[in-house]
C-alpha cells in the first residue's frame, strides 16, 4: 500500500476507535479492551481486503467474517456502521432494550454479521463449516475468523484446526488476537500458549506472525494468506489490549469495565476526535 492509502486507513482506524469508545460509553460498561485490540485488523479487512456490499449485506459472493471472540462486537459494530451497513445512531443503543446491537454478535439482528458468536471456542468450527460449504459450492469467497488468545484455551479450537488442515480449507484465514491478557489475568499465568506459532504449524496451518497494529505487516500477511491454495492460514497478531484507548490500554481490567462520560471525552480527545 502507498503512503496515501496508509494514512487514510490510519485515520479510519482512529474513527472506529472513537466510535467504539463512545458506543460502549453510552452503556457505561463493556468489553473495551478486546474490542480495541482488533480495530486495525477490522479496518484493513473492511476497507481494503473484504468483498462486501453495505447495500446488500447477504450478497452471495461476499467474503465472510466470524468474530469468534464475540464480546469484541462493539468494534465490529462501529466498523459496520462507518461502512454504511446501518445508521451510526444505532451505536447509541448497544445492549439496550430493543437494540439490534446486542453485546455479542447476532447474525439474526445485525446487518453485516455473518455468524452469531460469544460462546468462546466455537467460532473457528463455524468458520470451517462456512468455508468448506463455500468451496463445495464453487464460491471464490474467503472466510476470515478472529479468535482470542484466552479462548485458545478451549479444545474445540484445536479440533477445528485439525479438520481445516485435513480438508485443506484454503479459503479460510484466521487471526489470533494475541494481546496476552484474558478475563482472569495474563495468558502466561492462566494457561501459557507459547509456542503459539509452532503449535499452529504443527497442526498443518501456514502461519505468519505480525505486529497486529502495524498496517503494513498485517496487510502483507493477509495478502499472502489469501493467495495460498494449499490449506488454511493463521496470522498470529501481537496486539495491545485496549490499544488506542487512553484510560485502559495494556490493562488486564479492561476486559470488561465501567466507563464514565469523562473517560469517553478524554479518550476521544486523545484520538483527535
Amino acid at each position: 500500500m502507498d503512503e496515501r492509502e496508509r494514512k487514510a486507513l490510519e485515520e479510519t482506524a482512529k474513527d472506529i476507535r472513537a466510535l467504539t469508545i463512545r458506543e460502549i460509553g453510552t452503556l457505561g460498561v463493556g468489553h473495551i479492551g478486546g474490542a480495541m485490540s482488533i480495530v486495525d485488523l477490522l479496518t484493513l479487512l473492511y476497507y481494503r481486503h473484504m468483498k462486501v456490499d453495505p447495500e446488500n449485506p447477504k450478497m452471495a459472493e461476499r467474503d465472510r467474517l466470524v468474530l469468534s471472540k464475540g464480546h469484541a462486537g462493539p468494534a465490529l459494530y462501529a466498523t459496520l456502521a462507518r461502512k454504511g451497513f446501518f445508521p451510526l445512531e444505532w451505536l447509541d443503543t448497544l445492549n439496550k432494550g430493543g437494540t439490534n446491537l446486542p453485546s455479542h454478535c447476532d447474525r439474526n439482528r445485525t446487518p453485516g454479521i455473518d455468524m452469531t458468536t460469544g460462546s468462546l471456542g466455537q467460532g473457528l468450527s463455524a468458520a470451517c463449516g462456512l468455508a468448506l460449504g463455500l468451496k463445495l459450492d464453487g464460491s471464490k469467497a474467503t472466510v476470515f475468523c478472529i479468535i482470542g488468545d484466552g479462548e485458545s484455551d478451549e479444545g474445540q479450537n484445536w479440533e477445528a484446526a485439525m479438520f481445516a488442515a485435513h480438508r485443506k480449507i484454503d479459503n479460510l484465514v484466521a487471526f489470533t488476537d494475541y494481546n496476552k491478557m484474558q478475563i482472569d489475568g495474563t495468558t502466561t499465568d492462566i494457561l501459557d500458549l507459547e509456542r503459539l506459532r509452532e503449535k499452529w504449524e504443527s497442526f498443518g496451518w501456514a502461519v505468519d506472525e505480525v505486529d497486529g497494529h502495524d498496517l503494513d505487516q498485517l496487510d502483507g500477511a493477509i495478502s499472502l494468506a489469501k493467495a495460498r491454495t494449499d490449506g488454511p492460514s493463521m496470522i498470529v497478531m501481537h496486539t495491545i489490549k485496549g490499544k488506542g484507548c487512553s484510560f485502559c490500554e495494556g490493562q488486564v481490567g479492561s476486559h470488561n469495565m465501567n466507563i464514565t462520560p469523562e473517560q469517553v471525552k478524554e479518550a476521544c480527545a486523545a484520538l483527535g476526535r
